[in-house]
């Protein structure tokens, strides 16, 4: 159901610590993320390419702008968020189109988080070298 005011379809995506808010609406394919272009917000192209992965998908490239606020986590958990939210956006339009995005995967949160370190050890895992004598 689309929003009230604006008449766009609203999706959340999280991956690591980043976190999307995705609004879609029926366009020429604009995106814009935190008021930047796409292509100055996300330089690197193996990015941009995972933000139009749900697109892609379901073949609706240059279909809708989209507006994003994205906040946290660094440039691969901001594109995996923003995935997922749009993902979720376009569910949000037709919930026809859940097969073709769960068939894709783009419908799961990736839950891989860092593991945090531990007292006593250099790092999560890693142990200090053991010195027999």
């Amino acid at each position: 159901m689309p929003d009230e005011k604006t008449g766009e379809f609203l999706g959340t995506g999280r991956r690591k610590s980043a976190t999307a808010r995705v609004r879609i609406k029926p366009g020429n394919g604009k995106i814009t993320v935190n008021k930047r272009p796409f292509e100055a917000y996300f330089p690197v192209e193996e990015h941009r390419l995972i933000v139009g992965e749900p697109f892609e998908a379901t073949e609706n490239t240059d279909k809708f702008d989209v507006r994003v606020n994205v906040r946290g986590g660094g440039q691969a958990g901001q594109a995996g968020a923003v995935r997922l939210g749009i993902a979720r956006a376009l569910l949000e339009h037709d919930a026809e189109l859940r097969p073709t995005l769960k068939a894709e995967g783009l419908l799961t949160r990736d839950a891989r988080v860092k593991e945090r370190k531990k007292y006593g050890q250099p790092g999560a895992r890693k142990r200090f070298q053991y010195s027999k004598r």
